[in-house]
């Protein structure tokens, strides 16, 4: 089936500037991260500052984005998280290092020295209890004019959703690992 291409303009009247937006990535889909790495990618383009902070990876794994991000762009990268849940001893020890992570993504986006903040994974922490998603919220909405945040994570809480600006959702059509296919050096880290 094609499609006739627009011949009306179908962006609102009231079109305005916004002083900084709030983005969240979600949804079981592969790319939420990828998709925020662009906008670290951009907004270092334009000179902006730029801080991630991972909930989930841990410092040990050496990733392509990380190496990337800190040598060659100068973003300020953060990884804290202590891994899969399903490989941990001990969740309470996960659980702690989820609220330091919080505790320092709060610090930067309460700072409002970097232009983006990128919350890497931190649905999963709101999700399991293990930072209060209203704190998050609150930070959110209260963070200096100039910052932008992007967050990711599958299942993004409600009072996230309601407080962002623009939300994506990624959907999975198929995915490699449902087929046995373990994450491709490269193409997934």
């Amino acid at each position: 089936m094609s499609e006739s291409p627009p011949t009306d303009d179908p962006r609102p009247d009231d079109m305005r500037v916004a002083k900084s937006l709030v983005i969240v990535n979600t949804g079981h889909g592969k790319g939420k991260t990828t998709a925020a790495l662009g906008m670290v990618m951009r907004a270092v383009a334009q000179g902006w500052q730029v801080a991630v902070v991972q909930f989930l990876k841990s410092g040990d794994w050496k990733v392509g984005e990380e190496d990337v991000a800190k040598r060659l762009l100068g973003v300020e990268w953060i990884a804290i998280g202590e891994g899969f849940t399903w490989e941990s001893s001990d969740l309470t020890v996960d659980a702690a290092v989820a609220q330091e992570a919080w505790r320092i993504a709060r610090n930067l986006i309460e700072a409002g020295q970097h232009r983006l903040v990128m919350l890497d994974e931190i649905t999963y922490a709101m999700n399991f209890g293990w930072i209060d998603t209203a704190d998050v919220v609150a930070a959110i909405t209260g963070r200096p004019e100039r910052v932008n945040i992007v967050l990711t994570g599958r299942d993004a809480p409600d009072a996230i959703v309601e407080v962002a600006d623009t939300v994506t959702e990624m959907r999975k059509v198929k995915h490699a690992y449902d087929n046995g296919i373990v994450a491709k050096k490269g193409l997934d880290y």
